[in-house]
């Protein structure tokens, strides 16, 4: 078994090997937008850092009679989880709090890297040794001020020649390539849906659209679905489709009940339910029986949690879709995807905007039209 990542994946190891905690996302959009310029028209980056690439529709295909053309957005966001110093100690300890919902547990023992302006630092969380606990320390989990991260510095002026409060930290960084086409390692969420957005963008190189594509790589999602908010807020879009990853429950005490049945390798999975327009949805179904593209389909009663939430109600409302690669071990150093499901991702979503013609009437779906049937 070769542990390399193929080539169609040299991007997403690269993704996934630059920190990109929110709010500091620059590096990896740098390198995205580097990647992304031979694919598209028009580049460029806001000043929240959302990195926006733009295709541009054949305006022979638009036929519009002097409509305006139609904007579809494609969103994965590309920060991920972390850790930041809030207070150093006298004897070199780092206090830390979560940036985005970690999992306390699964922090406890992890090898970690401290990134500060004078480069990276391994580090490590843990706490007591089980032997030092009492019975009632041993039967509990830490609350976060009770956790410290320790980068081996010997004392307080050592760290801070080093280390500033407000600093990151991540866990360290690495994908690797497990049996059966997995890939395993922190930052899958979302940067597999990164990638799978500007895949999108590589396959429709050269092929005429007849809307206005926009691939967005959006920031600070784990914070509050930020950089969907301003993104979409400037691109004004008449579709926005997020690309996030979502919950497999192909393992072992996993409640079907409760998510639904999905399983990595499968394929990529559709959503329906109010955060979704039913006309998305079904378009995304149709594309994918019409080029036995594999899918799944999830249901969510609610908002999503997704960047569908914000790209859906910013400024007059948009359609919004939202498809999700089946992750296990979602927000753990050691989330787990399959090669095959962001394959297919990529091509359910270059199929359907092709199969745009720029003239369906979103909002007519729901005063009655003939699409309006559920």
């Amino acid at each position: 078994m070769s542990n390399r990542v193929p080539v169609d994946f040299e991007l997403l190891e690269q993704l996934v090997n630059i920190p990109s905690p929110p709010g500091h996302e620059g590096r990896l959009q740098a390198r995205l937008l580097e990647w992304a310029k031979p694919f598209c028209d028009e580049i460029t980056q806001d000043s929240h850092g959302n990195l926006i690439a733009i295709r541009r529709a054949d305006r022979s295909r638009v036929g519009m009679n002097g409509k305006p053309v139609q904007r579809i957005l494609l969103a994965g966001h590309c920060d991920q989880l972390s850790l930041m110093v809030v207070h150093v100690d006298d004897s070199g300890f780092l206090l830390v709090q979560p940036v985005g919902g970690w999992d306390l547990a699964i922090l406890l023992g992890q090898s970690l890297t401290l990134w500060t302006e004078n480069g990276p630092i391994p580090a490590v969380c843990s706490r007591k040794a089980p032997h030092l606990m009492t019975p009632e320390e041993r039967n509990k989990l830490p609350v976060w001020h009770e956790l410290w991260v320790d980068a081996g510095f010997k004392d307080k002026k050592d760290a801070e020649s080093l280390v500033q409060v407000g600093d990151f930290i991540t866990a360290e960084l690495s994908l690797t390539v497990m049996r059966g086409e997995f890939l395993s390692g922190p930052g899958l969420d979302d940067k597999t849906g990164v990638w799978t957005v500007f895949e999108t963008l590589r396959l429709l190189a050269g092929k005429p659209l007849a809307v206005d594509l926009y691939c967005v790589s959006t920031v600070q999602e784990e914070i509050g679905l930020r950089g969907a908010i301003t993104s979409a807020y400037g691109i004004d879009p008449t579709v926005g489709i997020a690309v996030d990853v979502t919950h497999a429950t192909d393992t072992p005490g996993t409640e079907k009940k409760q998510v639904g049945d999905v399983r990595l390798g499968q394929g990529t999975v559709i959503h329906r339910g109010p955060n979704i327009h039913p006309l998305v949805s079904r378009l995304m179904i149709e594309s994918a029986k019409a080029e036995s593209i594999p899918f799944q389909v999830r249901a969510v009663p609610k908002g999503t949690g997704t960047d569908a939430n914000a790209i859906q109600t910013t400024r007059g409302g948009v359609a919004t879709g939202l498809i999700g690669i089946p992750n296990r071990y979602m927000h753990s150093p050691v989330e787990m995807v399959h090669m095959e499901d962001l394959r297919q991702g990529a091509r359910l979503l270059a199929r359907l905007v092709q199969n745009l013609d720029g003239s369906t009437d979103w909002a007519g779906f729901w005063s009655g039209s003939p699409a309006a049937a559920i």
